[in-house]
């Protein structure tokens, strides 16, 4: 990670938090280490840290998809896990960050909408279509739709 200035950062990352709070559903909560993090009812789909560290989890299979694709890392302090970290450096970081989070949003409420109160709370949020505005590479939608068969 660059050296940025702080102030820098901590706007980054409050253009992030602005945006992906004001998703439907979504909670934001106190996150230790200066975060903030970001929950669908009891799942978090990622937090973030102040001085411009994005943690974001996903399934094993999808996170190897998106590392070799290199939208984002390794967590950065957990590698072996589900987790990914993002630096936020600039503007473009911000939209990727974004990008990160609304896929773990989408893997959580395609998982939610299999419950009955799922699929009534989520009713309005198109997964595919989603996915496809988001330009998710073949391997990132198969990675969805093997969760969808393992369901």
């Amino acid at each position: 990670m660059a050296d940025i200035d702080q102030r820098e950062a901590a706007r980054l990352v409050d253009r992030i938090i602005e945006e992906v709070a004001a998703w439907p559903h979504v909670n934001t909560e106190e996150h230790r280490f200066e975060g903030r993090e970001f929950t669908l009812g009891p799942r978090e789909v990622g937090h973030v840290h102040r001085w411009g560290i994005v943690d974001v989890p996903f399934i094993e299979r999808l996170r190897e998809a998106l590392v070799e694709e290199g939208k984002t890392g390794e967590h950065h302090v957990v590698p072996e896990s589900g987790w990914t970290t993002h630096y936020v450096e600039d503007e473009d970081d911000v939209d990727q960050c974004v990008w990160l989070f609304r896929l773990s949003y989408l893997y959580h409420v395609d998982t939610l909408k299999k419950t009955p109160a799922g699929a009534e709370r989520f009713e309005e949020i198109d997964v595919a279509e989603e996915l496809e505005e988001l330009g998710a590479s073949d391997e990132v939608r198969a990675a969805f739709e093997r969760r969808r068969d393992e369901s």
